[in-house]
């Protein structure tokens, strides 16, 4: 059978593996389902053109037990993006950005400041978050809020009434960030995430 349009455009992508890390006490004890790792699947296979391969984990807020699921899925399983969720505030359990600067090899400040930045768009609350983002070798690590509406929210940035973007998400920059740290192409869907790269780093148009 011959590939169709759009998979022979998917295959012309470069492979993408994602980690993926729901941080919870209670979902991973399963008194609720959780919530973290669909939103974050669903929303990535929307804004990603690549072929997506994903590696999930959900687990207890252990600071340890965090720092070793995100060395796994990097230097282990090779994931080029690992993306957390939950964890992030200020109470006693909350220590998925500690546990996510235990593995860094540098630290990218932007990020976590541009997400409290959005996030104020929203709830004043936004300024306890503590979101960190680092580098590990060469994949990026981004901790992200433990809701839907957020994680959305931070990706995508804000919209006005009539759907447009009037402030761009942080996933804006992830594309050009992992170029720039030895990772594969990452192509967005600009209805959903319109990435920025300097046109020297831009890929002609096939």
């Amino acid at each position: 059978m011959n590939p169709t349009t759009s998979e022979t455009q998917t295959a012309a992508f470069d492979a993408l593996h994602i980690g993926l890390v729901s941080v919870s006490d209670r979902a991973s004890s399963g008194v609720y389902a959780d919530q973290g790792l669909p939103a974050l699947r669903e929303w990535l296979s929307r804004a990603l053109r690549n072929p997506l391969r994903f590696t999930q984990r959900l687990i207890p807020d252990e600071r340890e037990e965090i720092s070793q699921t995100l060395r796994e899925l990097v230097d282990d399983l090779g994931c080029h993006l690992v993306l957390t969720t939950g964890g992030t505030g200020p109470a006693v359990r909350d220590v998925t950005p500690e546990a996510t600067m235990d593995v860094a090899d540098r630290l990218m400040p932007g990020f976590g400041e541009e997400m409290r930045r959005i996030s104020l768009n929203f709830v004043p609350t936004a300024i306890l978050s503590r979101q960190v983002a680092v580098i590990r070798n060469a994949s990026l690590i981004l901790n992200l809020p433990g809701q839907p509406k957020s994680i959305r929210e931070t990706l995508e940035g804000v919209r006005n009434a009539e759907e447009a973007v009037t402030v761009r998400g942080v996933f804006a920059a992830v594309p050009y960030c992992v170029d720039l740290i030895g990772g594969p192409y990452l192509e967005c869907d600009p209805a959903v995430c319109d990435a920025f790269r300097p046109k020297s780093a831009q890929r002609p148009k096939s």
